[in-house]
């Protein structure tokens, strides 16, 4: 697990590599992560939009900005946790992500919190039916 503290929100990476849905064939291989992001702070925080880095195992870089995450823009209250599953294919083997979340606080501030950089590998935990559960 990866871990990275912006002041008082942390955010927490478990990559899974699905090899059912991978073919080295052809040069395809598909990541999953499972991200967690936890208010430690003492107000309401939303999750406005993101900010991911892809880099493959060949350098290549690509930038993803949208809004929120998988369709939503979570409200995170004090003490509570956000989690959501995602995915990013890859042209190699190997390859890192690393971003940003862009927050908004219960006084309309905004700020930026950091996702750590983490590693995607075909050695990482393979992903199976029973992690769904």
């Amino acid at each position: 697990m990866y871990i990275a503290e912006t002041d008082s929100l942390a955010v927490a990476v478990e990559p899974h590599f699905i090899a059912k849905e991978s073919n080295s064939g052809v040069d395809y291989f598909i990541y999953s992560y499972t991200i967690t992001v936890k208010n430690n702070g003492r107000q309401d925080c939303q999750l406005m939009s993101r900010h991911w880095i892809i880099r493959d195992g060949q350098g290549r870089e690509e930038h993803v900005v949208g809004d929120g995450v998988v369709g939503k823009q979570p409200l995170i209250k004090p003490g509570e946790s956000y989690s959501y599953r995602s995915g990013c294919p890859l042209a190699t083997p190997t390859g890192s992500m690393r971003g940003a979340y862009h927050m908004q606080d219960a006084e309309s501030r905004k700020f930026e919190i950091k996702i750590p950089l983490f590693f995607l590998r075909p050695d990482c935990p393979r992903y199976s039916a029973s992690a769904l559960q």
